[in-house]
């Protein structure tokens, strides 16, 4: 009997006229859709995506809101979670300023071998988007109305040590290789940038898509690259 796998190989070969029927048969089943119905499709797309929302507003406030507040030093006013509950990890303390509006699928995760509790504190109208990382070593400090879009990852600590010995023992990171990160007001950090331990961003700079920043970027400029560097001033 031959088995599914070396069915499909053999379809994909396309060797033979019955294997190129076969393969052009079960390509044309796989794309086969249900043709549109004018009005009625269009009608039930507005149906699904009403009950959608609605089933998630309700998990929102009732579920996932409650939960992750129960997390935080103290309730958030006005706090709008979307797309289910951050992953908190270690022994972080978070503390969320007023209108803030954090996705679901964030991870915030606290040093495990630091001393004092790390602290993630975040001023009023943040935003904090899809799939950003937050590693608190000692403290990350976000202003006022600071954006973090998707895919962001603030490194205050790394989580290994350097040395390779060390490392293969399970050891932590040390000392030295843990920073404050602070985010002063109004910064903005575009799709998937990065920023390391140490750094000071001042206010009001944005920081392009994709870039590293490894050093301090003053007050009210753009700034790009890996590492990145000062574009120009934002006028």
């Amino acid at each position: 009997m031959i088995s599914p796998v070396a069915l499909r190989r053999w379809a994909k070969g396309r060797e033979t006229p019955l294997a190129r029927f076969a393969y052009d048969s079960a390509k044309a089943l796989r794309g086969m859709a249900f043709p549109v119905i004018p009005g009625v499709h269009a009608a039930l797309y507005a149906l699904h995506k009403g009950v959608h929302g609605l089933a998630s507003t309700i998990l929102r406030v009732v579920w996932s809101t409650p939960l992750f507040q129960s997390r935080l030093e103290t309730p958030a006013r006005g706090l709008y979670l979307y797309g289910g509950v951050p992953l908190v990890l270690g022994p972080v303390r978070i503390a969320l300023g007023e209108g803030c509006r954090v996705s679901g699928q964030t991870t915030i995760s606290g040093r495990s071998a630091s001393r004092i509790a790390p602290t993630l504190s975040v001023g009023r109208n943040c935003d904090i988007g899809w799939q950003t990382t937050i590693a608190v070593g000692g403290a990350v400090v976000l202003g006022d109305n600071v954006r973090i879009a998707g895919r962001a990852f603030l490194a205050g600590y790394p989580g290994h040590p350097l040395d390779p010995a060390a490392r293969a023992s399970g050891a932590p990171d040390t000392d030295d290789q843990v920073g404050d990160i602070v985010l002063e007001d109004d910064v903005w950090l575009a799709t998937g940038v990065t920023v390391c331990a140490g750094v000071r961003i001042g206010a009001g700079s944005v920081i392009a898509a994709g870039s590293v920043v490894t050093k301090d970027v003053p007050a009210g400029v753009l700034a790009a690259g890996v590492p990145a560097r000062v574009v120009r001033k934002i006028v």
